[in-house]
């Protein structure tokens, strides 16, 4: 039982050296690996540790050298990071350089913390040379003053040709833009009209006969026929839609036949006659007549007439050749100032990079 113990004191213990040894890292690390001769590059050493441990970095002097070949210029002060489970992390900075071309192996630093020593992984340092032309050596000048380059025409011409061509499109794109507002746009407008009904106009001026002929005499009686045909005229024009102020009576019965009954036809046949004798052959008619003459013009205009009639009318504007070609044409001058200023634009972004990119 005791011999089971000390394997397992002994298991722990071998356990535990390792994490005893990760508790204090060193690392190492270079800005550049590559530089040329001369040349000035950063060297660091990091170390990790418990808060409370006291760390001493290698101390280099100004030129001493770290290994043959490279030396350090100066060392910069050292800083300090606190981390998370009381750690710390301290690093130390240095810059090197070197005069030889060659490839240089850095061997691990060693670090004391708390007089125990712990060193760094390896590093590399390749030092290049430069070119030199050895066989022409009044070739070489020195460091050439800030110059002051000419003017070359070559180089701003196609910039102010373009800048010039920017300048007559926004001069054309005004005169166009002058040109639109100088001219008014034609404006239609669609009129509705309130629409009297053909029937409702034929029985208003029905109903101003009567009232203005309460007795027809045989005077009177040519003018009183001449507006009651008249007024049926205007109706069957409006409801029929042939025009029967230009028709006899004859023509206007034989056109109503093909519309109307025949008993309709034949009291509306009456009136006409009776219309043609008095307005043509003198003809003397009496009261009661002229009264059954009037009711068969409003027994006809209310058997005819239409109930469901529209009571506005749309009426369209007049549209003339001029005006459609005056349309055409401000259309036209609206898509070329469109395009002027669109390839105005582009000119000027264009003209405004090659400003940049010469004076860069």
């Amino acid at each position: 039982m005791t011999k089971k113990i000390y394997i397992l004191l002994w298991a722990l213990m071998l356990v535990a050296l390792p994490m005893s040894a990760q508790k204090v890292s060193v690392e190492a690390k270079i800005d550049s690996t590559v530089i040329f001769v001369g040349q000035q590059t950063g060297f660091h050493l990091g170390v990790t540790m418990k808060e409370g441990q006291k760390v001493q970095f290698p101390q280099f002097e100004p030129l001493q050298h770290i290994i043959p070949g490279i030396e350090v210029v100066e060392t910069l002060p050292t800083d300090t990071q606190k981390l998370d489970d009381g750690y710390l992390r301290v690093s130390a900075h240095y810059t090197l350089t070197s005069f030889d071309d060659t490839l240089y192996y850095i061997p691990a630093i060693k670090v004391k913390v708390d007089n125990k020593e712990f060193e760094s992984k390896s590093l590399a340092l390749k030092v290049l040379t430069v070119k030199v032309d050895t066989l022409h050596p009044n070739q070489f000048y020195p460091p050439k003053d800030v110059q002051d380059n000419p003017f070359l025409w070559d180089e701003w011409s196609r910039l102010l040709w373009l800048s010039a061509a920017v300048l007559v499109l926004f001069i054309v794109s005004l005169l166009i833009f002058m040109r639109l507002k100088s001219e008014k746009p034609i404006v239609f407008k669609v009129k509705i009209v309130k629409r009297i009904p053909a029937h409702q106009k034929a029985l208003n001026s029905i109903e101003e006969i009567k009232a203005k002929s309460t007795t027809v005499t045989v005077d009177d009686a040519k003018a009183y026929y001449t507006h009651l045909t008249d007024t049926l005229r205007r109706y069957m024009m409006e409801r029929f839609g042939f025009n029967a102020m230009e028709m006899t009576s004859a023509e206007i019965i034989s056109r109503l036949r093909q519309e109307e009954d025949q008993k309709k036809i034949d009291e509306l046949t009456m009136l006409f006659e009776t219309a043609d004798l008095v307005k043509f052959a003198k003809y003397s008619v009496g009261v009661s007549e002229n009264d059954h003459n009037l009711i068969s013009a409003i027994d006809f205009i209310n058997t005819t007439k239409q109930e469901n009639a529209p009571t506005e009318e749309r009426i369209e504007p007049t549209v003339t050749e001029k005006d459609k070609q005056t349309i055409r044409n401000r259309k036209v001058l609206k898509w070329t100032l469109f395009g002027v200023v669109l390839v105005n634009i582009a000119l000027l972004v264009y003209v405004f990079w090659e400003f940049i990119m010469l004076i860069a």
